[in-house]
């Protein structure tokens, strides 16, 4: 179980999150949504330790992130919301790089390797530059790397970001079948159907505030004659700016 306990990250007088408190539990897939600039990468970034909150604490199964961020990263398997990283690399020579940090025993990375690149069509590709990458190709470099190790908690920010169908649809049946054997799986999207489809919990964030925490069910339960997409840009949308802006024309 992973929990943020009063969490804040403040940039000078900017408060790109306020206050989060959030449960996420094992086995199930949990989703952040939001605009951007909403708070949801800088609440990923604390998680897998890239940032430092102002304050507040996270714990993974009772684990204190702050003490204890080592042990706790090695549990993590990290797609960031840009896959331009190590692009003088060749997606070989990357995966063989997450694959000592990770320090996975050279059988399983190549068993694992074969497993992954095959399913997103990157064998062919691991003497290849990630610079000569397109998104697409990129993004499943990355992906490929973080589940070498075959972590139990995945987070994923924009995941499906540039993706083919096909690997989508793989990605997608993936994340499924991890939170089916009791792991977890954190990812943000923009795209509201595919949240719909794979969340069983969703945190909506805006301005940096945690607008609704809950399940997908209960949510639309609240207007049963909308959409998602409509329930969502009422809570997190511009309407009520739009609104008062016409009040006072």
């Amino acid at each position: 179980m992973i929990e943020f306990t009063g969490v804040s990250k403040h940039y000078g007088t900017k408060k790109a999150l306020n206050n989060l408190n959030l449960t996420i539990r094992q086995g199930e897939i949990f989703g952040f949504l939001g605009h951007n600039g909403a708070g949801k990468s800088t609440t990923i970034k604390s998680l897998v330790s890239i940032i430092q909150p102002t304050s507040g604490t996270i714990t993974v199964d009772g684990w204190d992130l702050a003490t204890h961020r080592s042990e706790i990263k090695k549990r993590i398997g990290y797609v960031p919301d840009t896959p331009d990283l190590f692009l003088q690399l060749t997606a070989g020579e990357y995966w063989d790089l997450v694959a000592a940090a990770y320090e996975v025993e050279p059988q399983l990375k190549e068993a694992r390797i074969q497993s992954l690149g095959k399913l997103f069509d990157m064998l062919t590709h691991q003497e290849e530059t990630i610079a000569s990458f397109s998104h697409g190709m990129r993004q499943k470099t990355i992906l490929i790397a973080a589940l070498l190790s075959d972590p139990d908690i995945w987070i994923l920010d924009e995941p499906l970001q540039g993706l083919d169908p096909q690997a989508a649809f793989d990605l997608k049946e993936m994340m499924r079948a991890h939170a089916a054997k009791g792991k977890t799986v954190i990812f943000s999207t923009h795209v509201l159907d595919t949240a719909q489809q794979l969340c069983d919990q969703l945190a909506i964030l805006k301005q940096g505030e945690l607008l609704y925490n809950g399940s997908v069910a209960d949510l639309l339960a609240t207007a049963p004659s909308q959409s998602l997409e409509a329930i969502y840009l009422q809570m997190a949308g511009r309407q009520e700016e739009v609104a008062n802006e016409q009040q006072t024309e």
